[in-house]
């Protein structure tokens, strides 16, 4: 569904990704884990557009995207739920989900979405007319989720979901994101929290300094060595 081959990326004469290549095959959960500064963010930026690749290619259901914008991205399907959220803290939550539904191939089915991502999301319903500012993180958290739903992605990719939640909310999160691969999004998720991540997803990439240095199954990563000590503390 989406590969990257020898991609390269960074912010003027900085590199911060080097030679990256990655694949995500159509209904899998793939994480990409590291630690801050690895350039898991600017992968994500560069997969939707926001930055253009310095070399390599990236192919989105065997079209190539390298050069396109990040809008013209979003059009074909992919969606990317940013760190830190990026609401509209002033506007209602219903306002912000119906933001969502920007892309041209879901506008003509807003309102049957919104009944579905609201099914999804039942504590959404009751706070549907608040304003986000007023909502807990992990209910402003909830609400980023559903309003990348609202697009109808093909493939949905998540910044760093858990940062600044507290456990018991993370792991309402990572159950969410169970609940929408079993509608059959295709999930890419870049993550600090690695053990978390790993339990939910299929396969694994670890990022050190810009580069691949692993990739496996994520069973395989957990019980990696590498990743257990640099990790997971173990």
């Amino acid at each position: 569904m989406l590969r990257l081959e020898g991609v390269s990326a960074g912010y003027g004469a900085t590199t911060i990704l080097d030679d990256v290549s990655l694949e995500i095959n159509r209904g899998e959960v793939v994480t990409i884990v590291g630690a801050n500064g690895a350039g898991k963010t600017t992968t994500l930026r560069t997969i939707v557009g926001l930055l253009q690749p310095t070399r390599g290619s990236i192919k989105f259901e065997g079209q190539d995207v390298t050069k396109l914008s990040s809008h013209d991205v979003v059009d074909l399907g992919v969606i990317l739920i940013p760190e830190g959220r990026q609401l509209f803290p002033d506007m209602t939550v219903g306002e912000n989900l119906l933001m969502g539904a920007y892309r041209k191939a879901a506008r003509p089915r807003q309102s049957a979405v919104l009944e579905q991502v609201l099914d999804l999301f039942p504590r959404l319903q009751d706070r549907l007319h608040q304003k986000v500012v007023s909502l807990s993180g992990g209910e402003q958290q909830m609400v980023a989720i559903a309003r990348g739903l609202m697009a109808q992605p093909k493939l949905l990719m998540f910044d760093e979901p858990s940062l600044g939640l507290a456990p018991l909310v993370v792991s309402q999160v990572f159950d969410l994101i169970g609940k929408i691969v079993a509608t059959g999004v295709t999930v890419l998720i870049v993550e600090q929290n690695v053990y978390n991540t790993l339990k939910c997803a299929d396969r694994g990439y670890v990022l050190e300094n810009g580069r691949i240095v692993l990739s496996d199954t994520a069973d395989a990563l957990i019980r990696n060595d590498h990743v257990r000590q640099a990790y997971l503390g173990l």
